[in-house]
């Protein structure tokens, strides 16, 4: 505000300078004088020069604006706070950048703060004593202190008595009485006694009315140090209190008091905030003078501590005690490796490693300067077993020799999920420092029921124990999907709040589980494969389920909901790592299963993992499946190259035991479960209407519509065939298929000429409009069958059955119906004999805007029928009971008027030529 003043300010001089020519013929007002004269030295200066103004005038219009006033010989202090706070507007501005860049640093940095200063973060409002304090017993009376004594008895009487500077209160009925250096409990005894001795029958209750007012100073690095009024019983807290607190440059731990200009006491702060003691803190009297010296030695303490902050030192403190400033250590510390960073004599940075849970280190002096950084212990347990997946209480466990499986899951019913797969669980264990694994095979029900010494395994120190659920899809994962969605917000801001219905998990998971080999979208400038981009929200639920599968076995939150996850899921990680692991050329340690199985893809080879072991880890055959062969496809690699090779195996001998059909597996081995040849899964119809029993019929591959109706026990007599209605699922896919095909179709044709004929294009919106509603047609599948053709034994009309048709076998129709563009659409009953023009005449007739040419009918049983317009009317075109007659709009249709005008045109245009040819000829 103050730079567009001084910017408005010397507008206004430049301006009045134009205006009035030269510069001695400027004559500057007196508010012009007034503003000038705010301005700083050097600005004046600067303006005066600049725009040439006469100083002297400017002085001169300045002294005699103040010969009326009265000189003062000393200025107030207000007018020197005011000229200091104009200095000070002057760097508002520079103030709030730096300060803005120093918190921002500071926030980034993580910079420490001194300990104790925030509790003097407040500004003082105001200097008034505080009056209504309990006075102690122990107070010391004084001048000014205000005496209330009450009588009652034989006399009842209030008086309010002053002491007076002489240190006597005048005692209406008593006379002076001394009290000077008495404490307030004297004092009581003192004036009771009188009043005994002289006022018989009288007693007295003496209290202490208002206290005196104190004046004393506050000196040094105070917030805003100076003379203060304070109450009689304040202390040195209260006078800094009312000072403002101490600034950062003055001591908390040497504050002192000085009487007469003697020290008297000193109070240590620390005391106060560390331990609550505040026996130093002294009563103040008149004329005391509390003083704050600048700071002392620093050191700062950081890590893992409770207080980390800047403390003072005031002696010889031990970092044990510098420590216990701090509060302490947390209990994630690990003091054994501290360090302390101190400056050495030649002025550099070194650092000293400090061993904290010993008596030396903790015994050891810290020195000005010094940083002292606890350092964070470890993340990783000891020795600890990890269970995750389908159980009850998933989380870190403790190790002991000699644990087995059934040791840490010993119940199947209280330690197992419903959920979880019997047959299959995993144990991965590391095997060097280097943070290589191996995984191990177990069946739960075998280790947990039977203990089994084949399944029943000794756990070694930081397992992993992996159980599955058998059924992936049963599971509510409602707070995973929250889990991740809390921890994407933070990263980016989701779209409303249905993102709860979305499986977050499976989507950021799928996507993980998908990537390959980035490929080139374009190559030499032909397109050769789809470009995928992937939107930011997609990206962060990407990155963040990426961090968690990283940290699945350390991150508390998501272990607590690894029961939620699938069987590809839990095992994201564990594959990685194999993967990462074959650093040196060595195979990969990872199998696939394809086929008839109910969960194919990849998994962990376990130690002498066999056949039927990976056949169980996928989840056992589904039905269907073949087992008398099965195929195991194995990479053979040798030092000049590798090649593929396949070998059958006999599943079935596999599973029950056979060693030398139950093949032990190795890397990157493939095994394909094939299905039974000729298997189908269950498929049926339905056959409603006018059979004999109607209903679902289950088929076997290749069965024809007439054997299933004899299976439904014929037609009853009132069934009509010509109007049966046949619909069929892959009909259905197809006709919707033919839709959309039509609609990008139209979409081009609109894009090029328009849609009508003489090339007008349509209007955009209502194009959108027709294309939408040609969108949202959905198809019916009706087929056309015969089912006269069919009932009397005629194999060509029959077709072969698929899974989910439908067959419609109406009553007997007796009715014609007449649609489109008819004086009157209806539905007429049905006559032998009528033709086609008497049911459109029965109907009043085609409208004007008819195409009558191109009328057809559509047949009880879905044909469509193209009628001849000859004179014999054939047998081909006979109606039956059930059939339709369209009459269809004229889309070129033209009125007269437009007709006419287009005849007039063509033969004007046609006279033009005759005349203009037979011009040329002349």
């Amino acid at each position: 505000m103050l730079l567009k003043v001084k910017k408005l300010i010397i507008a206004s001089i430049g301006v009045i300078c134009l205006v009035g020519g030269a510069a001695q013929a400027v004559t500057p007002s007196p508010q012009m004088i007034e503003q000038f004269k705010k301005l700083p030295k050097a600005e004046q200066e600067r303006v005066a020069k600049q725009y040439g103004l006469d100083p002297a005038m400017l002085d001169a219009g300045s002294s005699s604006q103040q010969s009326f006033e009265n000189p003062q010989l000393v200025n107030p202090r207000e007018v020197e706070d005011e000229k200091l706070k104009e200095m000070k507007e002057q760097q508002i501005i520079v103030d709030e950048v730096t300060q803005f860049l120093k918190d921002q640093k500071d926030k980034d940095t993580k910079k420490l703060k001194p300990f104790g200063y925030d509790l003097f973060e407040g500004e003082p409002t105001t200097f008034a004593p505080v009056s209504d304090i309990p006075v102690p017993s122990e107070y010391l009376v004084g001048p000014g202190d205000n005496i209330k004594v009450q009588l009652y008895g034989k006399e009842n009487k209030e008086y309010d008595l002053v002491i007076s500077r002489d240190g006597i209160i005048q005692f209406p009925e008593l006379g002076p009485i001394s009290v000077s250096g008495l404490k307030f409990e004297d004092l009581r005894k003192t004036v009771s006694a009188r009043i005994k001795q002289q006022m018989i029958g009288v007693e007295s209750n003496i209290t202490m009315g208002e206290l005196r007012s104190i004046r004393i100073f506050v000196a040094g690095d105070a917030y805003k140090p100076g003379s203060y009024t304070v109450s009689s019983l304040s202390t040195i807290t209260q006078a800094l209190f009312v000072a403002g607190g101490v600034a950062e440059i003055g001591s908390l731990r040497n504050i002192q008091l000085k009487r007469k200009g003697k020290l008297i006491g000193t109070l240590d702060l620390y005391d106060l905030l560390m331990r609550g003691d505040a026996s130093n803190d002294m009563r103040l009297r008149s004329g005391d003078v509390v003083f704050i010296p600048s700071v002392g030695g620093l050191v700062s303490v950081d890590g893992e501590v409770r207080r980390p902050a800047i403390y003072e030192l005031k002696g010889n403190e031990s970092m044990g005690e510098v420590i216990a400033m701090a509060g302490g250590l947390k209990g994630g510390a690990y003091p054994k490796s501290s360090s302390v960073e101190r400056y050495n004599n030649q002025g550099l940075k070194s650092i000293k490693n400090v061993d904290l849970t010993t008596d030396e280190g903790r015994a050891a002096k810290a020195k000005a300067g010094d940083v002292v950084k606890v350092k964070t212990a470890t993340m990783q347990f000891e020795d600890a077993i990890t269970v995750v997946g389908a159980v009850v209480r998933p989380g870190k466990y403790q190790w002991y020799q000699g644990q087995k499986v059934s040791d840490l899951l010993p119940s199947v019913w209280g330690d197992l999920e419903p959920s979880a797969d019997l047959d299959y669980a995993i144990i991965i264990r590391e095997i060097n420092k280097h943070g290589d694994i191996e995984v191990h095979q177990f069946a739960p029900s075998q280790a947990i029921v039977n203990k089994s010494s084949d399944h029943d395994l000794k756990l070694s120190p930081r397992d992993i124990v992996m159980v599955f659920n058998f059924n992936d899809d049963a599971q509510n994962r409602f707070e995973l999907n929250k889990l991740v969605r809390e921890r994407v917000e933070k990263v980016v801001q989701l779209v409303g709040d249905n993102s709860l219905s979305k499986d977050l998990f499976k989507a950021g998971f799928s996507q993980l589980d998908n990537q390959k080999l980035s490929n080139r979208s374009q190559l030499g400038g032909v397109v050769v494969a789809k470009e995928q981009v992937e939107d930011d929200e997609a990206l962060a639920i990407k990155g963040e389920v990426n961090r968690m599968m990283a940290n699945l076995f350390e991150d508390p939150e998501l272990i607590k909901l690894s029961g939620l996850m699938n069987r590809s899921e839990l095992l994201y990680p564990i594959i990685m790592k194999l993967n990462h692991q074959s650093r040196s050329g060595e195979g990969v340690q990872v199998v696939a299963v394809k086929g008839q199985v109910y969960h194919e893809g990849m998994y962990p080879l376990a130690v002498n993992a066999r056949v039927s072991e990976i056949v169980e880890a996928a989840g056992g055959l589904k039905e269907g499946a073949y087992t008398a062969r099965a195929e195991l496809t194995r990479t053979i690699t040798v030092s000049d190259g590798s090649s593929i090779s396949h070998k059958n195996i006999d599943l079935l001998s596999a599973l029950n035991g056979d060693k030398q059909a139950n093949e032990r597996l190795k890397g990157r081995d493939i095994l394909t479960v094939m299905t039974t040849p000729e298997w189908q899964e269950n498929k049926s119809v339905e056959i409603r209407g006018e059979v004999r029993f109607p209903g679902v019929y289950n088929i076997r591959r290749g069965e024809t519509l007439k054997e299933v109706i004899e299976r439904a026990g014929g037609f009853t007599r009132f069934a009509y065939l010509p109007s049966s209605v046949f619909v069929r699922e892959s009909v259905r896919q197809q006709e919707q298929l033919e839709i959309k095909k039509l609609a990008d179709q139209l979409r081009r044709d609109i894009a090029t000429r328009g849609v009508s004929k003489d090339g007008d294009v349509v209007n955009y919106s209502d194009a959108r409009m027709m294309l939408t509603d040609l969108e949202n047609i959905e198809a019916v599948g009706r087929l056309v069958v015969d089912l006269s053709a069919i009932s009397i034994g005629i194999e060509q009309a029959d077709l072969q059955l698929e899974d989910s048709d439908v067959l419609y076998v109406p009553s007997t129709k007796q009715t014609i119906a007449v649609m489109g563009e008819v004086q009157h659409a209806a539905t007429h009953r049905f006559k032998e004999g009528l033709t086609l023009d008497q049911y459109l005449n029965m109907s009043g007739g085609v409208r004007e805007r008819a195409d009558d040419s191109r009328t057809y009918v559509i047949k009880a049983n879905g044909s469509v029928m193209l009628p001849s317009r000859s004179m014999w009317f054939s047998g081909e075109d006979s109606l039956q009971p059930g059939d339709t007659i369209i009459v269809p709009l004229d889309t070129e249709y033209k009125d007269n008027l437009a007709l006419w005008t287009q005849v007039t045109s063509i033969i004007y245009n046609t006279a033009v030529a005759f005349a203009t040819v037979a011009n040329l000829g002349n």
